[in-house]
């Protein structure tokens, strides 16, 4: 089994390769410092499970992202709280399975090797929390939350992404074939749409909620987008 461990803390993932090794011979381990060095190498190297530190800040945008691009490619969260809306968010984010942060080696084994057939173990409120979350909107945003989400564009939401992976203005623009100023226009628009008057602030909530750049867009904001398309933006 190929096994991608995604840890920023060196002596971590260090330590998990030792202990895996240690506990499955069959596992075949490589060890990466952040989410673009694991991105980078995902065309050109086979993994069947990725396992992400979440015990560090983690960019959940960018989870969701790899989630979405590598949809063969399981991720299991290590670490995690086991409340249930971390779970949940996790879930959104695109994990497959995860690991209590009071987990062993031979659990985290075991884990992996769960993860890879298709199950998952969790104890029972979690599982109820997670069928809640399902009956809730499919994994969408709870309905309560969803009413109150604001009614960006699609070309907002997509800012709204890059916003949340903490780029400048000009890496938007580069990254979306923009102008600057084009990006500060919509920048501006779901701030005001968010109500939120700081960009770090509309980063934060992306984070927590990812759901908020990827609910549906309504009819009059597909309007918006045939309109900025004719400009050119």
């Amino acid at each position: 089994m190929q096994v991608a461990i995604l840890t920023p803390v060196r002596l971590l993932g260090e330590g998990l390769v030792a202990g895996l090794a240690r506990c499955d011979a069959t596992f075949s381990l490589t060890l990466f410092r952040d989410i673009a060095a694991l991105h980078a190498a995902l065309p050109s190297q086979c993994f069947d499970i990725a396992l992400i530190d979440m015990t560090q800040e983690t960019d959940l945008m960018a989870i969701r992202t790899l989630a979405v691009e590598w949809p063969a490619l399981a991720l299991v969260a290590l670490g995690l709280r086991e409340q249930r809306q971390d779970v949940i968010r996790c879930g959104r984010a695109g994990f497959r399975g995860y690991v209590a942060r009071d987990a062993s080696i031979e659990e985290l084994g075991q884990a992996l090797s769960n993860v890879a057939t298709g199950r998952l173990a969790c104890p029972s409120e979690i599982s109820a929390g997670l069928l809640r979350a399902l009956f809730d909107g499919a994994g969408e945003a709870p309905e309560d939350e969803r009413n109150l989400a604001p009614n960006l564009t699609q070309r907002e939401r997509e800012v709204l992404v890059l916003v949340g992976r903490g780029m400048s203005n000009k890496e938007i623009a580069r990254d979306l074939s923009l102008s600057v100023a084009t990006v500060k226009h919509h920048v501006h628009n779901l701030l005001d749409k968010m109500q939120v008057s700081r960009r770090s602030q509309a980063m934060r909530r992306v984070q927590e909620k990812p759901w908020l750049a990827s609910l549906r867009v309504s009819t009059e904001s597909f309007g918006g987008l045939r309109r900025e398309g004719r400009r050119g933006t």
